[in-house]
């Protein structure tokens, strides 16, 4: 992991406690954060196909039929937590002559959606679905993997969020400083650089894996608030 220190927006203006019996004090804002790099741990992979036809029902039926191919290939392998699966999109709509407009037939898409956190299994899946198609492949982070990175670095913003008061306060001529004011907040950083896929189904092979690079996502944990300077 890398740590990252970010310090901003520093100003000084006076203020006055509620209930404070004292002569108004000096605040100071700023802001700190810490950051760690994660290896994201969740592979996602988007199938898709399209239909068209003389009429509604054949061309829902074909996408009903190749859906439950492809559905029946992907719960060999499902696994809560591991291997997820689940239905996209389903729709289906008219498709009209461009010079008379008439309805001259029906077009109509679906969805299948696999993923989790065992990527050889869904890298493998991916060479024996043939009814549909990739459309995307991506990853991203799961939540226990950025509550951990939160939990690890969080501590450490705090500390040095206290540590940059302390140092400020004695630069401005201040013995210490009593908290205000403050918020933590957290974010997921790095390009997610989904994969469009369908070009290589054509030349997989029917076990062939779907070669796939996890990378890495950056989170960050900002502390940000004010503090009293004090004599």
């Amino acid at each position: 992991m890398r740590d990252l220190l970010a310090l901003s927006s520093l100003a000084l203006v006076l203020a006055t406690p509620a209930g404070a019996d004292t002569l108004p004090r000096e605040r100071l804002t700023l802001s700190a954060s810490a950051s760690a790099e994660v290896t994201r741990d969740v592979l996602g992979v988007t199938f898709s196909t399209s239909r068209e036809g003389a009429d509604a029902g054949s061309v829902q039926t074909a996408l009903k039929q190749a859906l439950d191919a492809a559905l029946a290939e992907a719960r060999k392998v499902a696994k809560p937590g591991q291997v997820e699966v689940q239905t996209g999109s389903f729709s289906l709509y008219p498709r009209n002559d461009p010079k008379t407009g008439k309805l001259n037939g029906w077009q109509g898409s679906a969805e299948l959606i696999v993923e989790g956190r065992d990527a050889a299994t869904i890298a493998q899946l991916t060479g024996r679905i043939t009814s549909l198609t990739i459309a995307r492949v991506g990853y991203s982070l799961s939540r226990e993997a950025r509550e951990k990175a939160e939990a690890d670095i969080t501590a450490q913003a705090i500390s040095r969020y206290r540590t940059k008061a302390g140092d400020y306060a004695r630069q401005f001529g201040y013995g210490s400083y009593v908290l205000g004011d403050v918020s933590i907040s957290s974010d997921e950083a790095g390009p997610q650089r989904p994969m469009m896929m369908k070009a290589m189904r054509a030349g997989m092979g029917a076990d062939e894996a779907l070669p796939t690079e996890a990378g890495k996502a950056t989170v960050t944990v900002n502390v940000s608030g004010s503090v009293l300077l004090a004599k």
